[in-house]
């Protein structure tokens, strides 16, 4: 079924995005020994599964550029929240490390947006302990957002554990998204609010290349003027700088503990092999809309291919067990059936109950995993029913119908005040996920592990202990 999305790709599809130049494909089909631990550098770094990989055209970090520089008034820099090893975001595990060691002093741990609320006392290391709670536990920032003008929803009550969140400013918490990876990106930040002109939400066709960079420009003016509380904006050079530097980073895992490196054996693993993949908006879309005309094809994730191994079991070897496992996890993801139901932005677009389909129904973008549509989804991770007393609980009203949900994040409808938009959020890139946790926007599941049993319960899907396993196996590899 093809759907028709608002806007046109403007040729956008015709550009394959690619980098080459420099970069070499490292092993990609080596039948090569698997070597031992790379050693962690300047685009080397440890992370949770192993060993994260960062791939600039340089071959190094630019810590000169502005992305590294305080452009406010609070010490703040892009840095603060997109740490190289923590996947280009921060995680809830080395905020708390920074907390523990700064007592609370660290530039990221500001009122502004950094606080459960802003009007939290913060005076002792025993008060920035709470007052920052939810940043050191779920690695989330605070975003307020007014509620939008002639919304077709009314805010009817507020249950905010903090005392702050009215309808002149929800308090919102998400996960800073990765500073890396973004030249696949179809919408700019969870509800698209970055996304230049003409992004249309909930449906749209997503950015192209002059979209995007433009998005990614209004981005860094914002965090600027609003994480760092800068007096004035940066000039469109300073800019354009960060732009170029985060337009350039490649990031996915190198190397697994049990694995062993990802790259060898036929594996293509690694950020210098992610660099080269080709890419289009609408590339592979699910519900028919690749320009190309092209079918969907479900073997979204051809990484493993080579690591198909039926008699792994009889091998003794700990390190082909492990390539064998991340190779059925793929197989997993691009097979195992899921009855899609219930999720807004899909079945009722297509006016399908059920979507008999898989996990790259949604995750699309061939070997990158994020949808190549801008089209946020409403999952149900914001569901009032899934509220955690750590977060706000906000009912909304339907103006015409009476109807009310309870909802922890309105998401998108915060931008478009569309009913229909409540709770959708952009599905993010899936390479280098093994360094980035907490994930979904809010935080909500602390491992991949809780990420495969979520989509597990919620789709009914019934998988076996050994498939979860697996799929986390896969997970992390990327």
């Amino acid at each position: 079924m093809s759907v028709q999305y608002s806007v046109s790709v403007r040729g956008a599809w015709r550009r394959v995005l690619a980098v080459a130049g420099s970069l070499a494909i490292v092993g990609a089909a080596s039948a090569q020994q698997v070597s031992t631990q790379p050693r962690a550098g300047a685009l080397v770094t440890p992370d949770p599964s192993g060993l994260l990989q960062t791939s600039t055209p340089t071959g190094s970090i630019d810590k000169g550029n502005p992305f590294f520089q305080s452009l406010g008034s609070n010490g703040r820099t892009c840095n603060s929240c997109h740490r190289q090893a923590e996947g280009w975001t921060v995680t809830a595990a080395g905020i708390k490390r920074r907390f523990d060691a700064t007592r609370g002093l660290d530039p990221i741990f500001a009122l502004v947006d950094g606080a459960d609320s802003p009007l939290a006392d913060v005076s002792t290391f025993a008060a920035r302990e709470k007052a920052y709670s939810m940043l050191i536990t779920r690695g989330v920032i605070r975003v307020g957002l007014p509620m939008p003008a002639n919304a077709e929803f009314t805010l009817t009550a507020v249950d905010d554990p903090y005392g702050y969140a009215s309808a002149a400013q929800l308090s919102l918490f998400r996960r800073p998204l990765p500073a890396t990876n973004l030249i696949w990106d179809t919408a700019v930040m969870w509800d698209g609010r970055e996304t230049f002109a003409p992004f249309e939400p909930p449906m749209d066709a997503g950015v192209d290349a002059e979209d995007l960079r433009s998005s990614l420009q209004s981005q860094a003016l914002d965090a600027v003027l609003g994480h760092e509380q800068a007096a004035s904006p940066p000039s469109d050079d300073v800019l354009q700088q960060i732009v170029d530097f985060e337009s350039n980073l490649f990031t996915a895992q190198l190397f697994d503990k049990s694995a062993g490196a990802l790259n060898e054996f036929g594996g293509m693993g690694g950020a210098h092999i992610l660099a080269q993949q080709k890419f289009w908006i609408g590339i592979n879309d699910s519900l028919g809309n690749d320009p190309t005309t092209d079918p969907f094809d479900p073997d979204v994730m051809r990484l493993f291919d080579a690591w198909d191994n039926p008699d792994s079991a009889m091998n003794r070897d700990a390190r082909v067990q492990a390539r064998a496992a991340i190779a059925r996890g793929q197989q997993l993801f691009d097979s195992l059936p899921i009855a899609i139901s219930g999720v807004a932005g899909l079945n009722d677009v297509t006016g399908q109950p059920v979507i008999q389909g898989t996990c790259g129904t949604c995750h699309d973008s061939p070997n990158i995993g994020n949808h190549s549509v801008g089209a946020p989804l409403n999952i149900g991770i914001a569901d009032g029913s899934r509220r955690t007393p750590d977060l706000p609980l906000y009912t909304l009203t339907n103006n015409s119908t009476g109807e009310s949900i309870q909802t922890t994040d309105p998401g998108v409808a915060m931008l478009t005040g569309k009913w229909a938009d409540i709770g959708k959020f952009k599905g993010p890139n899936l390479r280098g996920l093994a360094a980035r946790a907490p994930y979904f926007h809010n935080g909500f599941a602390p491992t991949l592990l809780d990420v495969v049993n979520f989509y597990d319960t919620r789709f009914d899907i019934g998988m076996t202990a050994q498939q979860k396993s697996d799929l986390v196996a896969f997970l992390s590899a990327l």
